[in-house]
């Protein structure tokens, strides 16, 4: 009877949902229908008819975020207001057809950047739209909607793997040989028409104030005595990072950053959620009042690590986003620090803004980035005397590194935008043209990374060798470093320092730096490897011999990878040889 009940009390959840938000529930269900369509049909669509599929499937699926929020505004705004209703839902669709015809050309990094990010956009909106105008709780009305998603989440789960073992049961039994499209059908229904459903119907409608709102016991152990802890002994720890950065003015590069936005951005959810609790709780209300202040020198190293790199190769886009959240997060600190009571509505509100500014508009990542790159490009060739009113002179004797980097923007705008967009460019250039243009060769690093990967193969199709006059034979690795020990002879390698060491009962017979014999490697196959596209070399290429008064040895690379950084400096990820010894008498 229970059983019964529960499933009568959620098809009932999820007829509210339908009356509450029937536009959102119906581009839902049209939202499976045109990808069950788009399934069945691809086979036979053109590449073009593909994209345009594709792209209708993405705007109707923006379409769903925004009619729920819609839904939402409707509610706190102009609930009853039948001709305010229906004009922002004209707004919403002519916003979704203007996106369609000007914001989608094309699938390349550009558009599919933008919409995610208004797909961010929209699902925060979404959880602070309800709650303008009021002041008090809404800290609790977002742990209800979190809720609500893990519920909806735990439900749509089970109903999907309890219809996934239906079908396969029902194939299984009676050999219905099913096609596996309808694993995939089903899952469009359960996550785009049940779980949207279900998710819709428990969101709090306009009437709670959530006064009489219990906080979750588990929750607030979890956070005050599990996560404020943790977090607590990280901060420690990068002070004491900072310290010895400080001390010996060596800073790490690309590290500083990560180690410090993302646990910053985590402390804010933390401080947003236990607000509630702050009155309460010793806890709670030391680390709100403490933390924001001791994290801003934390805030203010990661701004100096971010701009050293900014310096030395330009903003792109991910420089650009790792600033803005910081700057972001830096304010929210300051907020958190100065403003009594909170209004942690604030958080939502300039967090969606961030989004929008930072992939619209000229100051968007993809704008200051182009002019970074381009005002980059002008000055290299500024330095080596090849730019001549806007026209570019060959110059075959500049160096390695201005090479590398002039290659580098080029193949940045290349892969991200078009070459048209790098504006020194002569009209209609190609990377073949680099070497009648430029004086040397087209050859950039893979992607846009300050450090380049290389990885060398032994060439496996290479003729038999002769082996004679080894008695020994040791495969050595990186990854398994214990000594290896035969007749009292042991052979070590550490990857550490790249030594090879070889002793008989403890006494040593030859220690070899093999890192010698890697650069070497290297120097010959660099050109061929650029781009991590890889390079099988020869046997000869990979094979190294050598003697002194106690053994002869062969070392054979099989494989090589690791990557150079800024500096051209190498440093090895994983080495692997075979080794042959012969043990002189």
């Amino acid at each position: 009877m229970k059983l019964f009940d529960k499933i009568k009390t959620t098809l009932l959840s999820l007829r509210k949902s339908v009356e509450r938000f029937p536009l959102t529930v119906l581009i839902s269900a049209i939202l499976v229908v045109l990808l069950i369509v788009f399934n069945e049909t691809v086979a036979d669509m053109s590449q073009d008819s593909i994209e345009k599929f594709s792209k209708i499937n993405m705007i109707v699926g923006m379409g769903i975020l925004l009619s729920a929020c819609i839904g939402l505004l409707k509610e706190r705004f102009f609930d009853g207001n039948r001709l305010k209703e229906v004009g922002a839902y004209l707004a919403g669709a002519a916003v979704l057809v203007l996106y369609y015809l000007y914001l989608l050309p094309e699938f390349n990094m550009i558009p599919m950047i933008r919409f995610a990010a208004v797909q961010i956009f929209l699902i925060v909106f979404f959880f602070f739209i309800p709650w303008l105008k009021r002041k008090e709780n809404y800290e609790i009305y977002v742990i209800r909607v979190f809720n609500a998603f893990f519920t909806t989440w735990i439900y749509s789960a089970v109903l999907y793997g309890g219809i996934s073992a239906i079908l396969f049961t029902t194939d299984t039994l009676f050999e219905l040989k099913m096609d596996s499209k309808y694993y995939s059908y089903s899952f469009f229904i359960v996550a785009f028409i049940f779980a949207i459903s279900l998710f819709l119907s428990k969101i709090p409608g306009k009437e709670p104030d959530f006064k009489d709102y219990k906080y979750s016991k588990s929750l607030k152990v979890l956070l005050l005595y599990i996560v404020i802890p943790l977090i607590t002994i990280y901060t420690m720890i990068l002070y004491a990072y900072f310290a010895k950065i400080l001390f010996t003015w060596v800073w790490p590069k690309g590290l500083v950053s990560n180690l410090v936005l993302w646990y910053s951005a985590l402390s804010v959810g933390v401080i947003f959620l236990i607000t509630p609790v702050l009155e309460e709780n010793q806890v709670s209300k030391l680390f709100k009042v403490w933390f924001p202040k001791l994290i801003l020198p934390l805030l203010g190293m990661m701004f100096v690590s971010i701009g050293l790199r900014i310096n030395q190769y330009g903003i792109t886009e991910n420089r650009y986003y790792v600033v803005l959240l910081g700057i972001w997060v830096t304010c929210i600190m300051i907020y958190f620090s100065l403003v009594k009571p909170l209004k942690n509505i604030i958080i939502p509100m300039t967090l969606s803004v961030v989004i929008l500014i930072s992939v619209f508009g000229p100051v968007s990542g993809f704008s200051l980035s182009m002019m970074s790159q381009n005002n980059r490009f002008d000055a290299i060739l500024e330095n080596n005397q090849m730019l001549d009113g806007g026209q570019i002179l060959k110059n075959s004797a500049i160096s390695a590194t201005d090479r590398k980097e002039l290659s580098n923007i080029i193949s940045y705008f290349e892969s991200r935008y078009a070459l048209d967009d790098l504006k020194t460019l002569p009209k209609d250039f190609k990377t073949s043209d680099m070497e009648d243009v430029f004086g040397f060769k087209y050859a950039p690093q893979y992607g846009f990374q300050e450090n380049q990967y290389f990885y060398y193969n032994l060439d496996i199709t290479q003729k038999p060798f002769n082996i004679a006059g080894y008695e020994y034979y040791f495969v050595m690795t990186t990854w398994n470093t214990p000594p290896k020990t035969i007749d009292g002879i042991s052979v070590q390698f550490d990857p550490k320092n790249s030594m090879l060491t070889i002793s008989d009962k403890a006494a040593p017979l030859l220690t070899q730096d093999t890192m010698a014999y890697i650069k070497e490697v290297h120097a010959k196959n660099y050109a061929n490897a650029l781009g991590g596209k890889g390079d099988m070399v020869s046997l000869d290429g990979m094979t190294f011999q050598g003697e002194n008064e106690n053994v002869s040895y062969r070392i054979i690379f099989t494989a090589i990878n690791g990557q150079l950084d800024s500096n051209s400096d190498i440093s090895v990820e994983n080495t692997e040889f075979i080794l042959l010894l012969h043990v002189k008498e």
